[in-house]
Order: C-alpha cells, then structure tokens, then sequence
C-alpha cells in the first residue's frame, strides 16, 4: 500500500472534524434488508477513502450488504456528474466518502409456527444508511491557518468570590 492509502482516511477524518470538507453530494437508502449491525462491518471500511478505492473494496467484499452499498455509492457518484455546479466544482477523481451512517429501519415482523398451535414472532430487522461525498476543500483550510483548541483565553474563568453583604 502506498503511504497515500494509508493516511488519506486519517486526513478526511480530521478535516471533517475542523469542517474544511466541502460536501459535493450525498444519498441516501432506506429499508436496506440487513441489519444495521451486518452493514456497519462493511461501513466502517469504507469510510474516509477515496471513490474509487471505496468501489473496488464494495466489488471485492463477499458481505450481502456490500451490494446495496455498492450501488448507492454509485448513486452519489452519479449526482455529482448531474448536479452542473458540483460537476464544475469537484472531480470524481478527488471526491471521498467523508460520512457514512447506518441507522436501525424497520423491522419486519413475521410469525413462525411453533408447537402446539402456537406461534413464535421473528424480525427481519432493516437498516436506513446516509452516504455522503466530498472533497477536502484546501482553500478553507489555507486561509484559516490551524484551529487553536484548548486555548486558555477561552478558558472559563474562576468565579469571584462573593463578599459577605451581612
């Protein structure tokens, strides 16, 4: 793997922290039929990368998940290309998954026949996901110049200790 590889989800993650990601597209899916959980393991892997590494990995990953998510990364991409001011603003070739979320669906509640005239009820849990694409905007990040945290200018100041009025 080239050092590139390596440090770009790190550096998405950090720019999404300072926000100087400007967000080209996003899109979403819901009633994805797996579960939240089953999505996140291949959610996770994808976050922070590059389109086209993101692509690759969704084509290679054996997960029933990655198929739906295969085809909703590409629905993002293809907004980008349609949108006209995103298609001047931003190439493909730079844009990166910088969120991805999966939250609980519905569950579908189905009744499985069990013993003695009962019935036992299963769910076929769903899962809503939101994926969006942008591209580290250097300009914000140039003319901020660093974010201070932890100043202690801004710290809260002690209180003044209140003189007995009695």
């Amino acid at each position: 793997m080239t050092k590139r590889a390596i440090d770009m989800p790190a550096q998405v993650a950090r720019a999404r922290k300072t926000s100087s990601i400007a967000v080209a597209s996003h899109a979403r899916l819901r009633g994805m039929r797996s579960s939240a959980q089953k999505a996140r393991l291949v959610v996770n892997e994808i976050r922070g990368k590059r389109v086209d590494e993101a692509r690759a990995f969704l084509r290679n990953c054996r997960k029933r998940a990655a198929s739906s998510l295969l085809k909703l990364l590409e629905s993002a991409a293809e907004n980008v290309r349609n949108d006209e001011k995103a298609a001047a603003l931003y190439d493909l070739d730079e844009l990166y998954v910088t969120r991805v979320e999966v939250g609980d669906g519905r569950a579908w509640r189905r009744l499985q026949p069990a013993p003695m005239g009962r019935a036992y009820q299963t769910k076929r849990r769903t899962c809503n996901v939101v994926l969006e694409l942008g591209a580290l905007d250097q300009g914000k990040r140039a003319a901020r110049g660093g974010r201070k945290t932890g100043s202690t200018a801004t710290a809260r100041k002690p209180s003044q200790p209140q003189a007995a009025a009695r």
